[in-house]
């Protein structure tokens, strides 16, 4: 009997080796391109949630600035209102007097009137648009939150790939 096995396990060693080397590196490389893209996507996804929170905050910003000057609006609404009232308060004194009141209070009146019509329109205008900037902030923050709910799954996705590359582990 021979001493030596009569086979080359030294050249089966190194075909073993190679073939697990080579099985191996296609793994590491699949991970490696999967978890590339996976990145690509995060940090895309990443852009536009950052831009579209920044977005939602300046229209929200806006909103707020529009509910400013409406409530502005309805401030100066309602000085006219009061202005009206004490303009009707003299004329009214000087009916109880007995006497014809000046023909400019009814025309102060009729003034304030209209410039309450004027300013009650504007108001309504900036609460409208107020509203719209409002809502189109909204919708802009839900799709902040998909795009910030994605980059985590990403990053998930990226975790378990560096576990998989770590232990070797095929996917079944």
């Amino acid at each position: 009997m021979p001493e030596t096995p009569e086979i080359e396990t030294d050249k089966l060693d190194e075909k073993i080796h190679e073939e697990l080397e080579r099985e191996g590196g296609s793994l590491l490389k699949a991970i490696a391109l999967s978890t590339a893209l996976f990145a690509a996507f995060a940090a895309v996804a990443a852009l536009r949630a950052g831009s579209t929170v920044n977005e939602a905050l300046v229209l929200k910003t806006e909103a707020t600035r529009l509910q400013a000057e409406a409530a502005d609006n309805w401030a100066a609404y309602q000085a006219k209102g009061i202005k009206s009232a004490v303009q009707q308060a003299s004329e009214s004194s000087w009916i109880a007097l007995g006497k014809q009141p000046p023909s400019s209070f009814a025309d102060e009146r009729q003034r304030y009137a209209r410039e309450q019509l004027a300013i009650e329109r504007v108001a309504r205008e900036k609460e409208a648009e107020r509203d719209k900037k409002s809502a189109e902030a909204d919708h802009l923050m839900h799709q902040h939150h998909r795009f910030a709910n994605s980059v985590a799954l990403f990053q998930v996705a990226i975790a378990l790939g560096a576990v998989a590359a770590l232990t070797r582990v095929r996917p079944v």
